[in-house]
């Protein structure tokens, strides 16, 4: 079956997950001090302008799930959906997928935020396939470090080409669907690249190369 790729952040949602997961933390009074914020904008900086070190930044955001009981974390989470998430459910982004589905594509979500944070916004979409960063998990409780490889620019290759190998599933003809220059690795390589309100980079590269774009907050 032909796949449907998705980024999750600033492309099927009008936000980043991640940025916005700190500043949940933050505004609620579940991290300590303003030096969490300017650190979650830091490194939100960062990530925008290309010189983001990803395993510094996952110990940072793995770090407030730490020894907390899956209960706690739960709890955080239905209320960050509620609160922060679905207000920037895009519409058109769950119009695409479902046309993707009608054409029985097989769609996926392959994203640079934590699995922790992303699970329950594809759940939310109604995706059953995706590819996070991994964070983990002993005895039953997040330790606050990374786990395997980040799907983050080229590691979102690396991270695709093992679950290729491991679900049997076919690249030939895929779709993927980014905001971000980040993603370029990726969308070098599939049939039909295509870029979702893009960042100024991936809107220079995507006209260059004849891509198509679209928006899916009009």
């Amino acid at each position: 079956m032909t796949l449907a790729i998705f980024d999750l952040d600033n492309t099927l949602i009008g936000g980043d997950s991640d940025n916005l997961w700190g500043q949940y933390l933050f505004d609620r009074g579940l991290v300590d001090g303003a030096d969490f914020a300017l650190q979650n904008d830091q490194f939100f900086d960062d990530y925008k302008t290309g010189t983001l070190d990803i395993n510094a930044y996952l110990r940072f955001a793995l770090a407030p799930l730490k020894n907390q009981s899956l209960a706690v974390l739960q709890e955080w989470h239905a209320d960050f959906m509620r609160t922060v998430i679905e207000p920037i459910m895009l519409p058109k982004a769950l119009g695409l997928i479902a046309r993707h589905r009608a054409k029985q594509h097989t769609p996926i979500i392959i994203t640079a935020t934590n699995v922790f944070i992303t699970r329950p916004i594809a759940d939310a979409l109604g995706i059953d396939h995706l590819l996070a960063c991994d964070a983990e998990v002993v005895g039953g409780v997040y330790t606050g470090e990374p786990s395997g490889v980040p799907s983050y620019r080229e590691g979102k290759v690396v991270r695709l080409k093992a679950w290729l190998e491991q679900t049997g599933e076919s690249f030939e003809g895929a779709y993927f669907y980014s905001d971000s220059h980040h993603d370029l690795p990726l969308l070098e390589l599939v049939a039909h690249p295509v870029a979702v309100d893009p960042d100024p980079t991936l809107r220079r590269r995507a006209e260059e190369k004849s891509w198509e774009i679209l928006s899916l907050r009009d």
